[in-house]
């Protein structure tokens, strides 16, 4: 039971290590300017600026999103387990009776 404990708070600590950015309305606009420098290309800003910010973004929803799906998997699993428990530990109390 700790380890599937251990395993959902790492999986969970993960999750949060994405977490959510807060950035200006204007992605890849220039240096300091969307989330910090992030190379030549974004400091220059223009249209490769922000076809390499709209990349990042895309690529950080990808991630949350399979984060979110392994979360509940794992979830799923942990309810199972705990609902097989709840089932043993009821028949093994009618047997005592």
């Amino acid at each position: 039971m700790a380890l599937r404990l251990y395993g959902l708070k790492s999986l969970t600590r993960n999750v949060q290590l994405i977490g959510c950015r807060m950035m200006s309305n204007d992605l890849g606009g220039g240096a300091g300017k969307g989330g910090g420098t992030g190379g030549s290309i974004r400091e220059a800003g223009g249209t490769f600026g922000k076809i390499e910010a709209a990349r990042e973004e895309e690529f950080i929803r990808r991630l949350q999103k399979q984060q979110l799906q392994e979360l509940r998997r794992h979830l799923n699993v942990e309810v199972n387990i705990l609902e097989k428990e709840i089932k043993s530990h009821q028949v093994r109390g009618h047997r005592a009776m």
